[in-house]
């Protein structure tokens, strides 16, 4: 596994042949996050190589992360970031432009065409919370706490986790875990959908290494197709999902053709 050059202090980069792992690195504050850290995974995922074939979200320590970093709502906020409570006192209006650029770390990462996997232990609260459910797939330690608590701040979620939250868990759940801010745990998060599987802490490298390993045992050209497709089909009517499947069908039976007949 080798090592890449990081956009962010707090962000650590490693490529091993079709993997990336991307991993938050500040395991003294829990992961917490800031805005100059979402510019980075939005960077991060703009410039993935086309032979990445599968992304790893991670954080280093007890904590995935512990969601936006608090200083950020004081005043003055945090040295070299984005001033938020300045930033509100202009504008409604320009308040919600910053937050698009924000966004973007959250919400390019069901855009790109490698799978990504969130490898999630301990809290993953907030930002974090919304971060793990950016992944296509998430793989849990049984010590995971999710939670949403942006709503005992006089806030809401809206770093794009919301959309993935209703599709998992449907929209009536998704306002009781949003509105009382408790936290979900492994066996819950499983059984309505938030987590693919949930281990012991002691294994959850393991069991990642291995769903990593069946993902790249899919030709890669079946892979990248799916997944938009599946993601259509929770969205696009009738005929537009078939539309898309045929489409992306012929696609890979062209190429299938192409292949054979070499």
């Amino acid at each position: 596994m080798s090592e890449s050059p990081t956009p962010h202090p707090h962000l650590r980069l490693d490529r091993d042949g079709a993997v990336l792992t991307v991993t938050l690195a500040n395991a003294e504050r829990r992961n917490a996050q800031t805005p100059s850290l979402w510019a980075a995974l939005a960077k991060v995922a703009a410039e993935l190589d086309p032979g990445v074939r599968v992304v790893v979200l991670r954080g280093e320590g007890p904590s995935f992360s512990a969601g936006l970093d608090r200083g950020m709502l004081a005043p003055g906020g945090v040295p070299g970031e984005v001033d938020m409570i300045a930033m509100a006192t202009d504008s409604a209006e320009a308040a919600a432009e910053v937050i698009e650029d924000f966004q973007r770390g959250f919400s390019a990462w069901p855009e790109v065409s490698p799978v990504v996997v969130a490898v999630v232990q301990g809290h993953a609260i907030g930002a974090g919370f919304q971060l793990a459910l950016a992944a296509d797939l998430r793989v849990v330690a049984d010590d995971v706490q999710f939670a949403m608590r942006e709503t005992s701040l006089g806030l809401v979620p809206d770093l794009a986790g919301l959309a993935p939250l209703v599709a998992a868990v449907g929209p009536a759940r998704a306002l009781e875990i949003c509105a009382t801010g408790r936290f979900v745990g492994a066996a819950e998060a499983v059984d309505t959908g938030l987590a693919n599987v949930a281990v012991p802490l002691a294994e959850l490298a393991a069991t990642t290494a291995d769903l990593v390993a069946a993902l790249l045992s899919a030709p890669d050209a079946a892979l990248r197709a799916l997944k938009p497709l599946v993601r259509s089909a929770a969205t696009a009517d009738r005929a537009t999902q078939l539309r898309l499947e045929r489409e992306a069908q012929g696609r890979l039976l062209h190429e299938l053709s192409g292949l054979s007949g070499r």
